[in-house]
């Protein structure tokens, strides 16, 4: 054993869980954790905005499926986690964050920059904890990397008194953490993996449902396999967008408010869903009272709550994806299927019939075209990440996934500016794979001192930033709901992007028509920078099909 500091211990701790990186921004509560940092070969990437920090650790996470770490000073730098660590922990991503505290005999006596870190977080948050002495720290991390990143995966947070990280101790890390009523992998029970295959090989309209379980746990193959062998359909929840190559015959794509015609259409003729690693959310099923009610339902999911929280089903299967589909995989290859059966008829007419249902026309700048030109120029293991808005919704409809696991989004908290950052920790945890970010200019003003970070820690990710001037989803839903009655959506006194990332360093184009777009983007992909794209598009283009908050998938209002 070693005589450490609680900072230094907590540096050591980092380097045993294999933490090459971490995002952050000093301050008075978390130095002694920064000098530590100085001696360690672990890269620190500086931030200029504490949110930005934990999107880009969020970024890192979804890229490798493995935790990533942002620090923060106390008071507001903790406070400024929160957007971030609720965009992760909705969207169930391993982010390890590291707070400053003021020291132990200071807390609740409201000292400068004091703040109940663990209580603001914990609503957001898998586990937080607040170690009062400094032999406490490597358990504590070591804990918190376990509950991170088993199970169903989130963010956690480490809040450290300044004392703690001053007091000196003896070294000593636990190889393995043990905690009373915590599965870390569930192995699910064979009576309902069974009684589940049988609903599957009695079906006539078999139907999957992927959700980003299916990308959490890696198991593209055996989804694929699955599918394959049942001959069912697969449409994905926005959150497991690319959790099935989108080019692949049975693929349907995302479902939802704004899923497509053909997947919205299906999923409400099938006889037996199985739904793999979601949670039935609004905005993939409309309303829970008429979802459903005419299909069988099979929902496999690590989370027991999330099992009948929105939607009862029929067979609720509590359990490791990975455990549970090898399980029904080899019951259900015992039988035979049919393979030539109306119900794939019936797929072939719905993708053919809907194929192209848009009113845009492709010789002209407009999402779907900027969109399907992008697909041809990128590699197809390119990581796109998006912001939130419009674009995001054009991306989920124009924009096909080839290679399982390179999207991601924010789906379940909606955090605008999340998408530029996320694309900076994925190329900092993948920098071989080119990382871009589609992007609306409200999305993009919110985080563009990001560039900063981008160019001094040679980050060289890049951002499309379809402009249409304006906060494009709020305006579309005064158009269709309140009468256009436009009220602070107006964007059009924004800032040059092009000048704006040319300040920072990076490179910036405004492009104008189509073979200029794809110029830029080839010239992108082999520059050193980030470059910033913008689009200018129409300010009243709108996204659809749309679901109607309330509503159900019967009720899309579709394209005119």
């Amino acid at each position: 054993m070693v005589n450490l500091s609680g900072a230094k211990s907590l540096i050591k701790c980092l380097k045993l869980e294999n933490v090459e990186y971490v995002f952050g921004l000093p301050g008075g509560a978390n130095l002694p954790i920064y000098d530590a940092l100085v001696d360690s070969n672990i890269r620190h990437i500086l931030v200029r905005h504490e949110q930005i920090g934990a999107h880009m650790a969020d970024g890192y996470a979804r890229a490798l499926r493995k935790p990533g770490v942002c620090m923060a000073t106390s008071g507001p730098g903790a406070t400024n986690l929160v957007t971030g660590l609720a965009t992760a922990h909705l969207d169930s991503s391993p982010v390890v964050a590291i707070t400053g505290q003021v020291p132990t005999d200071y807390i609740g006596k409201d000292a400068f920059q004091e703040t109940d870190a663990v209580g603001v977080l914990i609503p957001v948050t898998k586990y937080c904890i607040m170690p009062t002495t400094a032999a406490e720290v490597p358990y504590c991390v070591k804990k918190l990397f376990h509950l991170s990143n088993t199970g169903r995966p989130g963010p956690v947070l480490l809040d450290m008194p300044k004392d703690v990280q001053q007091e000196t101790i003896e070294f000593d890390y636990p190889k393995k953490i043990q905690l009373q009523g915590y599965e870390a992998l569930v192995n699910p029970d064979s009576r309902l993996v069974n009684k589940a295959a049988n609903l599957l090989l009695s079906a006539k309209k078999p139907m999957i449902l992927a959700g980003g379980g299916v990308t959490i746990c890696n198991s593209f193959k055996t989804l694929q396999n699955l599918a394959e062998f049942l001959m069912a359909p697969v449409v994905t929840t926005f959150k497991g967008k690319g959790a099935f190559p989108e080019n692949h015959p049975l693929a349907l794509g995302p479902i939802g408010m704004h899923g497509r015609i053909e997947a919205n259409k299906m999923i409400l003729e099938t006889d037996v869903l199985l739904a793999i690693g979601c949670r039935f959310s609004d905005r993939s099923v409309g309303r829970w009272d008429t979802f459903g009610n005419n299909m069988k339902i099979i929902h496999i999911d690590i989370d027991k709550s999330e099992i009948g929280k929105n939607k009862k089903p029929t067979v609720g299967i509590h359990g490791d994806l990975n455990l549970t589909l090898n399980k029904l995989l080899p019951i259900l290859m015992k039988k035979s299927i049919v393979k030539n059966n109306p119900w794939m008829a019936r797929l072939k007419s719905l993708k053919n019939q809907y194929k192209d249902t848009s009113n845009y026309d492709d010789d002209t700048v407009n999402p779907r075209s900027i969109l399907k030109e992008l697909r041809k120029v990128i590699p197809n293991n390119t990581i796109i990440t998006t912001d939130v808005g419009q674009h995001q919704m054009w991306s989920s409809l124009y924009f096909d996934i080839y290679n399982p696991g390179t999207f991601f989004t924010s789906t379940g908290l909606g955090t605008m500016g999340f998408g530029f950052p996320a694309a900076l920790g994925a190329k900092v945890g993948k920098p071989n794979l080119p990382s871009i970010c589609i992007s609306g200019d409200g999305s993009f003003n919110m985080v563009e001192q990001a560039l900063a970070t981008a160019v001094l820690d040679n980050i060289p990710a890049i951002v499309i930033i379809l402009n249409n001037g304006s906060l494009g989803m709020v305006a579309q839903w005064q158009r269709v709901f309140y009468n256009k009655r436009y009220l602070g959506i107006n964007l059009q006194n924004s800032p040059d992007f092009v000048k704006i990332a040319q300040a920072y360093g990076a490179e910036g184009i405004r492009v104008q028509s189509i073979p200029e777009f794809n110029k830029a983007v080839k010239n992108a992909l082999n520059s050193e920078v980030t470059t910033v794209i913008d689009i200018p598009i129409d300010p009243e283009a709108d996204v659809f099909p749309f679901v109607a908050p309330g509503t159900s998938l019967a009720d899309m209002i579709l394209p005119s």
